[in-house]
């Protein structure tokens, strides 16, 4: 899964979601170069959704469906 920036540059590859203990590990590469670990923990993923409105989440659901 790659990221872009607002000018269509690749910000950030994804290479690998998994789990460690309770939290979420994203493995990947900034601007294709520097290797990169995130974990996102249980209370930093319920406040993400937090941030979601319904508009937000039926378009995210329909990103899946499109081209």
């Amino acid at each position: 899964m790659k990221i872009y920036d607002a000018n269509n540059s690749e910000l950030m590859m994804v290479r690998e979601f998994a789990r460690d203990g309770d939290a979420l590990v994203i493995r990947g590469k900034i601007f294709g170069a520097m290797p990169m670990v995130a974990k996102v923990t249980p209370a930093e993923a319920r406040a993400a959704l937090k941030m979601l409105n319904f508009k937000t989440i039926v378009f995210i659901i329909s990103l899946l469906f499109r081209r």
